[in-house]
């Protein structure tokens, strides 16, 4: 008997897991092939003594999935990777504090400034006191949180 709940199938025998998917006793959630969810077998593990104990930890920190990916305004996007910009000349996706992923644009105009006629500026890292007066200016020392413009830009100098 299958059941459903606004687009959802529901199947007896399968246990919902942390992730919020739904796999069989024994398997996990393992991503999406060819539009279906793949459910995996999860391997047990037995620790018998310290050695055992070590292998699993170090297993265990390998395995930690990396939060590398996130959804911003549904769709999929790379957290803490600076591309080229829409508004401004670069923008990155980060977490706040609160949690939630957001856009942060930096830099000076991007593709705004040039349809508006403006100069786009360059970023002269190779020139030592072009680099040095920007970081003073910016007090680069303590760029502040990873969510703000500061950080980003002064991380580029």
């Amino acid at each position: 008997m299958v059941k459903q709940s606004k687009g959802v199938k529901f199947m007896p025998g399968k246990i919902k897991g942390i992730d919020g998917k739904e796999c069989w006793k024994g398997y996990r959630y393992g991503g999406t092939s060819d539009g279906k969810d793949k459910c995996i077998k999860v391997e047990e593990y037995d620790v018998e003594n310290r050695q055992d104990l070590v292998e699993f930890i170090e297993f265990i920190r390998e395995y930690k999935p990396s939060i590398q990916e996130a959804e911003y305004r549904g769709r999929k996007v790379k957290l803490g990777k600076p591309m080229r910009g829409d508004v401004k000349k670069f923008k990155v996706y980060v977490k706040n504090p609160k949690g939630n992923v957001v856009k942060v644009n930096f830099g000076h105009g991007g593709t705004s400034a040039k349809k508006a006629g403006q100069k786009t500026m360059r970023i002269r890292k190779s020139n030592p006191k072009a680099r040095k007066s920007f970081r003073a200016r910016h007090n680069c020392d303590s760029p502040g949180p990873r969510h703000k413009a500061r950080y980003w830009s002064c991380r580029k100098w």
